[in-house]
C-alpha cells in the first residue's frame, strides 16, 4: 500500500522567514510554495519537504533530513561556500575527518538548519 507513495517530510521551525533564506538561499532548494495549512513545501527528488511554524521549533536531537549526493566533498566545498557550516565529531563510534564519517556504506557529514534541525549529506560507497 505504501510501496509507492510519495513521502513529504515534515520540519519544524521557530521563524519560517529566517528557514526560508536558509533551504533557499544556502542550499538551492526551490520553493513550491506556501499551503493553505500554513506549511511552506520544496520539492527534492521525487519527495516533499515541509517547513512549518512551530514555537518551540524541534526538539529532535537525531538526523530529521539525510540528502543523497554523488560527491560528498564537492557537495560540502558548495554548501560551505554559501555559508553552510559543517559539524565535526569525535565519539569513540563516529570520529568526522575533514566533516566527514565512513559509516559501514556510506559517508555522511551533518549541519544544522537556522531552526536547530541536523540535516546530513551521504554518499553511498560502491560495493565491490
Amino acid at each position: 500500500m505504501l510501496l509507492d507513495a510519495p513521502v513529504t517530510t515534515m520540519l519544524p521551525v521557530k521563524d519560517l522567514d529566517r528557514a526560508r533564506r536558509f533551504y533557499e538561499g544556502q542550499l538551492g532548494l526551490k520553493p513550491e510554495g506556501l499551503r493553505p495549512d500554513g506549511k511552506f513545501t520544496y520539492r527534492c527528488g521525487g519527495t516533499t519537504l515541509a517547513l512549518f511554524p512551530k514555537d518551540g521549533g524541534t526538539k529532535a536531537d537525531h538526523t530529521a533530513v539525510s540528502f543523497q549526493v554523488k560527491d560528498i566533498a564537492s557537495a560540502i566545498r558548495t554548501l560551505k561556500g554559501a555559508g553552510v557550516v559543517f559539524e565535526d565529531y569525535d565519539f569513540p563510534n563516529l570520529k568526522t575527518v575533514e566533516h566527514v564519517c565512513v559509516l559501514g556504506a556510506e559517508k555522511a557529514a551533518w549541519f544544522l538548519d537556522t531552526e536547530g534541525n541536523i540535516l546530513c549529506l551521504h554518499e553511498d560507497i560502491p560495493q565491490h
